[in-house]
């Protein structure tokens, strides 16, 4: 069973998590140490060749984050972009995403359909704030797990409408009951998330995803007050620059010694998708169970 997103704040007091599109990049997440999974609609989206704009449904973003899941110990906070339309989509989301053993969701006050936040030249509205308010509210109200987490972005600073329309809008959201409040930048230095954190005065934490404010550290993060910071979506960029330079390399050359120093071992992927195991198991349950039959 994974832990709650609220246990390991109670233990840990911060948390890092790195963002994943399917179980095997979620395992190499846990293995690196981090503390939670993301399951990034931004990866997720890209995994399917589609832009990250509400074109996959609930339903397609719940079985990859179910699959995430299921290949670690770690908790998974699902993004949930805008809880898929109104209040009531968002409830449904809460008590399908939560029957499914993730550990929590965050909802952005993004308009349906949604557009992914770092989209240049594209129309972003944003719900009013106290619709956002409400859905938030209808999302801690529709959960029955009380260790379920809900985080609530804001996108103010994304559409350029400014530091006290975000912190407005966070506080209508802490005050709804969320969780946690994600407030969301693509400036390339930090200087609105401290801004943000100096001027925040309430006991829910804070959120950061440094995405475009790349040189500012978790740790940085955490001593301004984001006690979540979530590195979203640079696993997959790494396995897109890695895949398209070996099969580049592949095409021209024609023979796969040449990746031979620049992919990993077949063993390794044994190891990580747990071959011991399965061989563990035939010895007990295959021939095991067929030298008893004979002998029996």
């Amino acid at each position: 069973m994974h832990h709650g997103i609220l246990a390991l704040l109670a233990e840990r007091s911060n948390l890092t998590a790195i963002g994943a599109h399917d179980g095997m990049t979620a395992r190499l997440g846990q293995n690196a140490g981090f503390d939670a999974i993301w399951g990034s609609g931004f990866e997720i989206a890209a995994s399917f060749g589609v832009p990250d704009a509400n074109i996959l449904t609930m339903t397609d973003q719940l079985r990859q984050c179910d699959i995430i899941a299921q290949a670690v110990d770690i908790p998974i906070i699902a993004d949930c972009d805008n809880g898929f339309g109104n209040a009531i989509n968002a409830a449904v989301t809460t008590r399908m995403f939560e029957r499914h053993g993730i550990a929590g969701i965050c909802i952005e006050d993004n308009e349906f359909p949604k557009k992914c936040s770092f989209y240049e030249g594209v129309q972003r509205n944003l719900v009013p704030l106290r619709e956002h308010a409400l859905k938030i509210r209808a999302c801690k109200e529709a959960q029955t797990d009380p260790d379920f987490f809900v985080i609530a972005r804001t996108e103010a600073l994304i559409a350029g409408n400014g530091i006290q329309e975000a912190l407005d809008r966070a506080y209508a959201y802490a005050e709804a009951g969320a969780d946690a409040v994600l407030v969301h930048s693509k400036q390339p230095v930090s200087d609105e998330l401290v801004t943000f954190a100096e001027k925040w005065d309430s006991a829910v934490p804070l959120v950061a995803v440094p995405t475009t404010y790349d040189r500012v550290s978790a740790q940085e993060l955490h001593e301004l007050g984001y006690r979540i910071v979530i590195f979203a979506n640079q696993a997959m960029r790494s396995s897109i620059k890695a895949i398209e330079e070996n099969l580049r390399l592949l095409r021209a050359d024609g023979r796969s010694s040449i990746l031979r120093d620049r992919m990993v071992s077949l063993e390794h992927v044994f190891d990580l998708v747990g071959v011991k195991e399965l061989r563990r198991d035939e010895a007990l349950y295959l021939r095991g169970a067929a030298e008893e039959l004979l002998t029996s």
